[in-house]
């Protein structure tokens, strides 16, 4: 596959995927989302590659979510909302390969779930974290909800997505949410000796045990699907759509207005 919407780098055993729209804040489209599985599996099942670093261009956002731009009821490739981001959710939890990501700024809406579901994340100390699917008549009905509970508890999880704070890395550290936060400067020097060490271990045990961390949450890909299919007919209603609508007319939403 030709890559128009990310970056794909390889050196000294370490695959380095990167989010390529710095002027979206890397948020993803359905292409986005079909190269982002490409490269997740052509790293992934390559012998020698033994840690994955998943990264957004530039200095301002990690992933922003999906591209509002592209969005019309339904966004703009395959799947049931017109983006394969089920398929690329499991896709991360499915190789055999550490997925490490590089929080250089941003994570909010789908772009902080994909951060919550790989194995490591490393933040700058600018890094910002947060949902806001209800205030643009949206939701993840899957790992964004439920695997999030695991992570930092029902009570903070559902904190996240009710009210659509903003969260500094600060705090998503001591929420569990991260594994280090670093000035910005020291980040490629944090990630690189995090892979390193990785990288001293033995793959086929990291796969194993990367497995068995899954295996006690995999039936939340279950619940995801039946909340895709929600959530497709969801897109079609006036009420989402006042989200989307308010947000490129950058206004305040009035969703009330089309509750039924």
């Amino acid at each position: 596959m030709t890559y128009e919407d990310i970056l794909y780098d390889e050196n000294n055993g370490v695959a380095t995927i990167t989010i390529n729209r710095p002027d979206r804040y890397n948020a993803f489209r359905g292409q986005t989302c079909m190269e982002l599985l490409d490269a997740f599996n052509r790293a992934g099942w390559n012998k020698d590659i033994g840690v994955i670093v998943f990264t957004g261009a530039g200095e301002k956002a990690f992933c922003t979510g999906g591209d509002q731009g592209a969005h019309e009821g339904q966004y703009d490739g395959r799947g049931l909302i017109g983006l394969p981001v089920e398929e690329l959710q499991r896709t991360i939890r499915e190789v055999p390969k550490p997925v490490i990501a590089r929080v250089n700024g941003f994570a909010i809406g789908g772009g902080h779930v994909l951060h919550v579901i790989c194995d490591l994340s490393i933040a700058s100390e600018t890094a910002i974290f947060g949902q806001v699917g209800p205030k643009v008549g949206s939701v993840d009905p899957g790992f964004g909800t439920a695997y999030l509970a695991r992570v930092v508890g029902e009570k903070r999880a559902r904190e996240i997505w009710y009210l659509c704070r903003k969260y500094s890395a600060q705090q998503a550290l001591e929420w569990g949410l991260v594994n280090a936060v670093v000035p910005p400067e020291q980040l490629d020097e944090e990630v690189q000796k995090w892979c390193e060490e990785i990288l001293e271990k033995s793959p086929t045990a990291i796969s194993i045990a990367k497995r068995s961390f899954n295996a006690d949450s995999d039936n939340i890909a279950g619940i995801g699907a039946l909340g895709m299919q929600a959530l497709s007919l969801y897109y079609d209603t006036d009420e989402s759509k006042e989200g989307v609508n308010a947000f490129l007319e950058k206004r305040k939403p009035e969703f009330r207005k089309y509750y039924k």
